[in-house]
C-alpha cells in the first residue's frame, strides 16, 4: 500500500483493477476514489467479491465496477438523502443504489462529497437498518 498526493492509504489491488478499465473510465473511477476519501480520512478500500473495489468505513460506503459502457457506483445505503439527484438507479432497491456514470458525463463531486458523508454518518450511527429502525419508532 502506498499514500498519494492526497495522503490517503491506497490498496495496490485497486490500482489494479482500476488500472484495467478504459482510460475515461479510469479517470472517472479515481475521482469517487478521491472523493470518498476526502468524506473521511478513516475511508479504507479493499477488494471484495473477488474483483471489485470496495471503499469502508465502520460498514461498506459504496463500490466500483466497470462495465462495457458506464461505471456504476454502487451506493451500500438506500436511505442516506440524495438532495441533489445523482442517484441514478435502484430506487427501490432495499440495500443499495446507483450512479451509472457513461463517458463524457458530468459527475458532481460536491453532491457526491455530500452524499459519501452521509453514508458514513448512518454507518457510525449503527448503519442505515439500525438508523432506519430508530426513525421508524414514535
Amino acid at each position: 500500500m502506498s499514500r498519494t498526493r492526497l495522503d490517503y492509504v491506497r490498496d495496490a489491488r485497486v490500482d489494479d483493477y482500476l488500472q484495467s478499465l478504459p482510460a475515461w473510465q479510469q479517470a472517472v473511477c479515481a475521482r469517487v476514489r478521491d472523493t470518498v476519501h476526502k468524506a473521511d480520512p478513516g475511508v479504507q478500500e479493499t477488494i471484495k467479491r473477488t474483483t471489485l473495489p470496495y471503499f469502508v468505513l465502520d460498514g461498506n460506503i459504496c463500490a466500483l465496477a466497470g462495465t462495457r459502457d458506464h461505471v456504476n457506483i454502487l451506493i451500500y445505503d438506500p436511505i442516506a438523502p440524495d438532495p441533489h439527484g445523482i442517484i441514478n438507479q435502484g430506487h427501490g432497491n432495499a440495500t443499495a443504489r446507483a450512479i451509472q456514470v457513461y463517458e463524457n458525463d458530468d459527475l458532481d463531486d460536491a453532491a457526491l462529497l455530500e452524499l459519501f458523508r452521509a453514508v458514513i454518518a448512518n454507518n457510525r450511527a449503527g448503519g442505515w437498518r439500525t438508523v432506519k429502525r430508530r426513525e421508524a419508532k414514535p
